[in-house]
């Protein structure tokens, strides 16, 4: 697809768990986002936005993947045939004892749904050891050698997670399985018959990873076929406990980890307005990498790119520099109640800073510049015609955003966030190269704010929804008190029309204030075990056919035809 921001589109920000379709097996797939990419289309929308695909771990967290290069087997769609060494029997058999309905029913439930949807797939694995034919066992072998780089020791370190009792917590394990080099030794030197069985499921991960790759191209091209670009998004991050870090380890910096400043606004959380937020992800040895001319960075993006027309970077300021700690987040709480001098001496003088080097003089400044633009370029090198859309949200340094529009990579507007002399900035002065939204998967739904606002209108919580919407009120030209309009009949249409209205190249509705819904997917800076699990109500096909949401969704096509992003 031709994507050029003389062209202004429209999407939407789904993450793929959250979607429903009436077949599905607990979870948004791959299954589920062909139907909402059709029904996106027919409203009027060119783009979809999603999270990180790549596997997670036990968090269930898209920012926090246990490969950078994995896709999540979860977003596979699994049914008869799908993939095609999947007998009806089988599939049939996988279901065997498992309550659907519940499954389906209110949020996902990962544990379940992740056993499952293995058990599916090593009943496919199985027939297709058994019965595939030469053509089918010789692109699988293809498949393989291409992503030779990466594949093998993800696929090893799936199996010594498993022989590990689920846990990738590698630096715990034995010492035989603790780093790559005494995995590799130890695996040789196995019985002949566990070597056998343990090369076998290393095959099978393999397996899941090429039946991913099948669909997820097979979907690019569906999207591509209805004019939908398909938005990726790309960490900047990767788990302390991946296949990547366990791999690679002398191109991470294992003693200190990656987060953000303290931030006063996250009333909720102590600890970041404290001390910051604590990510727990490894920062980069940029000097090892430059030494293999990026190489990890390179396969990341062009892994990225096969999928998707363009991708987000989340967090990209870390590019220029990251806020560290040397702690990890399991600590957080032992460090909650201490102040400056008890911190320093738990660390022994190791407290969180900028890495490579604070913003506090013009030569540091300079030097971050510089060496972020260094990296971005080898990104933009790999993305190739796939754009780049950067997450410059937070503390952000005043260089990063004119470094990234000199780059051509796409920095983000927040419309109630865009303030300047104490004023909102008007959308038609928002650059071209730009991407507007009123939320990112972090932000609470404007319905929910609204409801805030107006029911509990003396509570801080109130009184910061009502500034928000303040502000969001005067972006869409809106003169009228909240409390004397109505939510679907005038400050609905009012703020769609000037999210569309702007002069951003990309406008991004997510999902929940497109349908006017109230429901969150993240809460930043917990580790709630609701985070990642909400999904959307109805299912797409329900969705498709209510009269109460045919009536929005039509206003929404007007809007994006009279603002010409159709």
């Amino acid at each position: 697809m031709h994507l050029s921001p003389e062209k202004k589109i429209a999407g939407v920000l789904v993450p793929l768990f959250a979607l429903r379709r009436e077949d599905d097996l607990g979870i948004g797939d791959l299954g589920a986002l062909r139907e909402f990419i059709d029904w996106i289309a027919e409203i009027g929308f060119t783009l979809v936005q999603l999270l990180p695909i790549n596997e997670t771990g036990g968090d269930n967290s898209p920012y926090n993947a246990i490969s950078a290069m994995a896709i999540e087997p979860t977003t596979l769609h699994l049914a008869l045939g799908s993939p095609q060494d999947l007998t009806r029997n089988d599939f049939a058999d996988s279901l065997s004892g498992t309550d659907l309905a519940g499954l389906r029913r209110g949020r996902v439930k990962y544990r379940q749904v992740k056993e499952l949807k293995q058990r599916i797939l090593e009943k496919a694995f199985v027939n297709f050891t058994a019965r595939a034919d030469e053509n089918r066992q010789s692109e699988f072998k293809k498949f393989c050698q291409e992503e030779a780089s990466w594949l093998h020791d993800y696929a090893l370190f799936r199996v010594l997670v498993e022989e590990n009792k689920g846990s990738a917590a590698w630096d715990q394990w034995p010492s035989p399985h603790k780093t790559i080099e005494n995995a590799r030794s130890w695996l040789r030197d196995l019985p002949h018959e566990k070597q056998t069985a343990l090369t076998r499921r290393r095959d099978f991960f393999c397996y899941v990873q090429w039946i991913a790759h099948q669909q997820w191209r097979d979907i690019k091209v569906h999207a591509e076929q209805r004019g939908v670009a398909l938005m990726g998004d790309i960490p900047f991050g990767v788990s302390y406990y991946s296949a990547d870090v366990f791999s690679r380890p002398n191109e991470f910096m294992l003693d200190w980890l990656g987060g953000a400043p303290p931030e006063p606004h996250f009333k909720d959380d102590a600890f970041t307005q404290k001390w910051g937020q604590n990510w727990g992800i490894p920062l980069y040895r940029w000097s090892a990498m430059r030494a293999n001319n990026f190489q990890w960075w390179r396969e990341r993006v062009r892994a990225t790119r096969r999928i998707f027309h363009l991708f987000r970077i989340d967090h990209v300021q870390g590019f220029y520099r990251i806020y560290a700690f040397s702690w990890r987040p399991e600590r957080n709480k032992e460090f909650l109640p201490l102040n400056q001098q008890q911190m320093l001496e738990r660390t022994s003088g190791r407290a969180p800073h900028f890495v490579p080097r604070d913003d506090d003089t013009p030569e540091n400044c300079e030097a971050n510049e510089r060496e972020g633009e260094e990296y971005l370029r080898v990104i933009m090198h790999e993305a190739g015609a796939a754009r780049v859309v950067g997450e410059d949200l937070g503390v952000v340094p005043g260089y990063v955003r004119p470094s990234l529009q000199s780059l051509g990579i796409a920095g983000f507007k927040i419309p109630q966030w865009e303030i300047r002399d104490g004023m909102i900035i008007p959308g038609q002065m928002y650059e071209q190269l730009s991407v507007a939204t009123y939320a990112t998967h972090d932000h609470e739904p404007i319905r929910a704010l609204w409801e805030e606002a107006l029911e509990l209108p003396s509570s801080e919580a109130g009184q910061q929804a009502r500034a928000t919407l303040d502000k969001i009120a005067i972006f869409a030209g809106l003169n009228s008190k909240i409390d004397q309009i109505d939510y679907e009949k005038d400050f609905y249409p009012a703020i769609m029309e000037a999210l569309f209205s702007c002069n951003s190249w990309i406008a991004i509705v997510m999902i929940t204030d497109m349908l006017a819904r109230k429901y969150r997917f993240n809460v930043p800076g917990t580790k709630a075990n609701l985070n990642w699990t909400r999904r959307i109500q109805r299912s797409i096909a329900k969705l498709r056919s209510s009269r109460k949401e045919r009536m929005p969704m039509q206003l929404i096509h007007q809007l994006l035809k009279k603002t010409k992003r159709v």
